[in-house]
């Protein structure tokens, strides 16, 4: 308990920071579509968080989803973010003598949630030119096994940005098959991507994407997100839900509106996260670091820190009100090679940051007492 109250201290403290520019949760600090604030302001205006959601969620909510991920006959459940999905799906497959297979990097949590359920978690290491960053089938092959029960794929990867095409998809879908497991598509970034195959598309019958509405939309706090598969799936899944009476009502409007208009939205993000991405890329460079996994499919970008302490350079930046991210926060195996920084955020905090981060590397560089980041 001692370990999660400084941590919990910790996350507090950054969110009572006067002005902090949130740049490493991948969080979207662009100011919000006026159609999501006035559909959420509409709904607490009248009321309805007054009452429960359906237990699934609203069905023109559910509905909008499974059309905006273009695969028909597919179902969808809400949930209060991309990674209670992820738990629901851990609590469903994975068991003792089974395991879950992802990279690394990955996204920690579902790591976490299997090994809860007594679950072994399966790395397979991605960082490095030769293999493009990238998971590949024989990668894959080298680490999976008849005890799979979950084959975990972060696509675009958190943090590194790389994506897939539809035929390695169809690669994954077709190992995960053989080895009897079901493939877990974490599809939170798929809209920074330049082109995303979601898995559902490819096998219907043994996958199951999840997504997120914190990314895109800029609902982080809002906790809402959904899981996307085969009607069969969905009920074994929502079996498990401890969220029996449904989702943030305020939530749900929020996204229905901004589905409604999200070609727009999305088109003036992108527009916005690419320029920060090439201001700190270029800010990076000018000082000797690069940039490894270029562009990246995410709202983020990983620069490789040239044996400067990555931690150090974070906690240089907090010190002027920055937060960025340390790579151990997502492997322990390359953390140490990199920080993470996030970039659909206002044009001012990128601006901050590339100004300042030649600064912040000569400040990390003889800070000796860094606190403990998570």
């Amino acid at each position: 308990m001692a370990d999660l109250s400084v941590r919990n201290r910790y996350f507090d403290d950054l969110f009572s920071t006067p002005d902090l520019a949130w740049m490493g949760q991948n969080t979207n600090h662009i100011p919000a579509h006026p159609a999501v604030t006035a559909a959420m302001t509409a709904s607490i205006e009248a009321g309805e968080f007054n009452a429960y959601a359906p237990p699934l969620g609203f069905e023109e909510l559910r509905a909008a989803i499974v059309a905006d991920v273009g695969v028909p006959g597919l179902e969808a459940l809400v949930t209060e973010g991309g990674v209670n999905a992820l738990s629901l799906i851990c609590r469903a497959r994975a068991k003792p003598g089974t395991t879950l297979v992802t990279t690394d990097p990955t996204w920690k949590w579902p790591c976490q949630f299997a090994e809860q359920q007594g679950a072994e978690v399966v790395q397979t290491p991605i960082y490095g030119p030769e293999t493009g960053y990238k998971l590949t089938p024989e990668l894959l092959r080298a680490h999976i096994d008849g005890r799979c029960a979950i084959l975990y794929l972060v696509d675009p990867n958190n943090p590194l940005g790389v994506t897939y095409t539809a035929g390695e998809i169809a690669e994954f879908a077709a190992i995960a098959k053989e080895f009897g497991a079901l493939l877990v598509h974490d599809c939170t970034y798929r809209d920074f991507a330049e082109a995303h195959t979601p898995a559902v598309s490819v096998d219907a019958d043994n996958a199951v994407c999840t997504l997120s509405f914190s990314k895109w939309l800029g609902l982080a706090g809002m906790r809402i997100g959904a899981l996307v598969g085969n009607p069969a799936l969905i009920a074994e899944l929502a079996a498990v839900s401890t969220s029996v009476l449904g989702g943030n009502v305020v939530a749900q409007r929020g996204a229905i509106a901004g589905l409604k208009v999200k070609a727009e939205w999305m088109d003036t993000v992108r527009r916005i996260d690419l320029a920060n991405k090439e201001k700190i890329k270029a800010a990076a460079e000018a000082i000797g670091m690069s940039v490894p996994v270029w562009p990246s499919h995410g709202n983020f970008i990983i620069v490789e820190t040239a044996g400067v302490r990555p931690e150090a350079i974070v906690e240089a930046a907090r010190l002027d009100g920055v937060m960025i991210r340390q790579g151990a926060y997502h492997t322990a195996a390359f953390g140490d090679r990199f920080i993470k920084v996030s970039t659909t955020v206002p044009k001012a905090w990128a601006d901050k940051l590339a100004a300042n981060f030649a600064a912040y590397v000569e400040t990390a560089k003889g800070l000796t007492d860094v606190p403990a980041l998570f």
